[in-house]
């Protein structure tokens, strides 16, 4: 089951306020940025680059990091992309409660999972 329609708008709001907070200057964007997406009950942030070799214009999504929402336990799982192209649970912080916490924890990246 899918997270509330007002806490989808709510995470929507969140996200995107961490992600205009993050991004990088406008004349930068058209060669690195960052966007999301909620899909379900989890919410994935991820950069957004040209492809390397690839058609002008065309652009790649490298991903960042994942939360999804545990429902029945009332806690967001944190994970994180490795060089495997797999999510794996995030060990300093595997749960969070909120989603204030797990934007913050990735904006923190302190051990370099998320942004490197």
């Amino acid at each position: 089951m899918a997270i509330s329609e007002f806490e989808t708008k709510r995470c929507e709001q969140l996200v995107k306020r961490y992600i205009d907070k993050r991004r990088p200057p406008p004349d930068i964007r058209p060669e690195l940025d960052l966007g999301y997406r909620i899909q379900g009950q989890s919410v994935e942030i991820f950069e957004i680059r040209p492809v390397w070799r690839g058609a002008p214009g065309e652009k790649m999504e490298q991903p960042v990091a994942k939360t999804t929402f545990v429902k029945s336990r009332g806690v967001w799982k944190v994970f994180w992309q490795r060089a495997d192209l797999k999510w794996h649970s995030y060990q300093p912080a595997s749960e969070v409660r909120r989603i204030e916490d797990f934007l913050e924890l990735v904006d923190r990246d302190e051990f370099g999972c998320f942004y490197g």
